[in-house]
């Protein structure tokens, strides 16, 4: 018998460094000795409110799961897909979809969510940065220049969405060479019509949409991609059986068949948003960009901001590159209040010069001197009211 050496710690290739995402709210409460039920958490962009998940049947849990319990199909009718793939989370199918394509040259946004880019680079492809992640229309440039191009849609953070006219047409001119449109769509929820889900059935075009954001169960891994019945089998067959669980298979089902909750959380959250981005006005800060579930605010001083406002107990999500903020949702009225006091705060601190001023212009950022002084009291508004 042939006897096999597993690799060890010096044979395996170097792992880059995790990258950093939303929450992490337990290392925020160790490094600013807040418990972590004290604080109120805006940095992860999924709805505070989420659909209210029943108690789930002993057999979810008892059983091995089976795929003929009718979750396949209510996620195509939810998302007006003709046939999808469920996977833990649109994270799995992120990290497997680079492993299917010999290496080429793959279009990646900037500014967007990196475990694409990071996916693809590790896969052995080559990136091609994309400034605002556009391509270009002009022949011979562009998408004319790859063999993938990767579109998050809306964008996270910065809340861009693109036609599906020019993503078809962008489609058209790769797929015409072999190549793949990706197009995460993990914010898409509350603006269904711009998705491109009913057209999956194209060679070339992926889609991919999670549970996580608009439905508020980021816990349950629950994710779908929407392509073509060969490009589905290829992944199926590259991330083994029993992909979700029971129980997430069980509450996935019922969320998506929910349709009533879905309109009435559309509309709530869109009112939910403008609020956000009023109230964040009203203190110097206006969005640069959003979707229903976040804002996003650039300003050169992000990390005198993020840092003030969790010495409040307040955490949001801070970028690098631009030097920016994303907020999300508060879920409560005490969140909505906790939050508006905290700006408040910050705009006392910016006029008694607590803060350093920015160092440089940089275009397109805000300074954050430009904080407005705290407004005259107002009564609280009615949640989702017009300010």
């Amino acid at each position: 018998m042939t006897a096999h050496r597993l690799p060890t710690a010096r044979s395996l290739a170097p792992t880059p460094p995790p990258l950093d995402h939303g929450g992490r709210l337990r290392e925020a409460a160790a490094r600013y000795r807040i418990p972590s039920q004290d604080w109120l958490d805006l940095s992860t962009g999924i709805n505070p409110d989420g659909w209210p998940v029943p108690e789930v049947p002993g057999t979810a849990w008892a059983r091995l799961p089976e795929e003929e319990d009718g979750l396949e199909e209510a996620a195509a009718r939810c998302y007006g897909a003709s046939a999808l793939l469920p996977v833990a989370g649109s994270q799995a199918a992120i990290q497997s979809l680079p492993e299917l394509r010999v290496p080429g040259r793959v279009g990646v946004p900037r500014v967007g969510y990196q475990e694409h880019a990071r996916a693809w680079r590790r896969a052995g492809h080559t990136l091609v940065h994309l400034d605002d992640g556009d391509p270009g229309d002009g022949p011979g440039a562009g998408a004319d220049g790859l063999d993938v191009l990767l579109v998050i849609n809306p964008n996270n953070p910065t809340g861009r969405v693109w036609p599906v006219s020019r993503l078809l047409d962008w489609h058209a001119r790769l797929a015409a060479r072999g190549g793949w449109l990706v197009v995460d769509e993990a914010f898409m929820d509350t603006t269904p019509q711009h998705s491109l889900a009913p057209y999956t059935d194209r060679p070339g075009l992926i889609v991919l949409r999670s549970l996580g954001k608009f439905f508020g169960l980021a816990g349950v891994r629950v994710g779908f991609v929407l392509g073509t019945s060969d490009l589905r089998e290829a992944l199926r067959s590259r991330l083994g059986p029993w992909t979700l669980s029971g129980p997430a298979r069980h509450v996935a089902r019922l969320a998506l068949t929910d349709s009533p909750w879905q309109e009435a959380t559309r509309a709530s959250l869109r009112l939910a948003s403008v609020r956000l981005a009023a109230l964040l006005s009203d203190y110097g800060l206006a969005p640069t960009g959003g979707t229903d579930l976040f804002q996003w605010i650039c300003t050169a001083e992000a990390p005198a901001i993020q840092d003030r406002l969790a010495r409040q107990g307040i955490w949001v999500r801070r970028f690098e590159a631009p030097p920016s903020l994303r907020f999300g949702l508060p879920g409560t009225e005490a969140g909505w209040a906790r939050l508006e006091s905290g700006l408040r705060c910050l705009a006392s601190d910016a006029h008694t010069d607590v803060f350093p001023q920015a160092v440089a212009e940089t275009p397109g950022i805000r300074p954050f001197s430009s904080i407005s002084p705290p407004p005259a009291p107002v009564p609280a508004p009615v949640p989702g009211a017009p300010r």
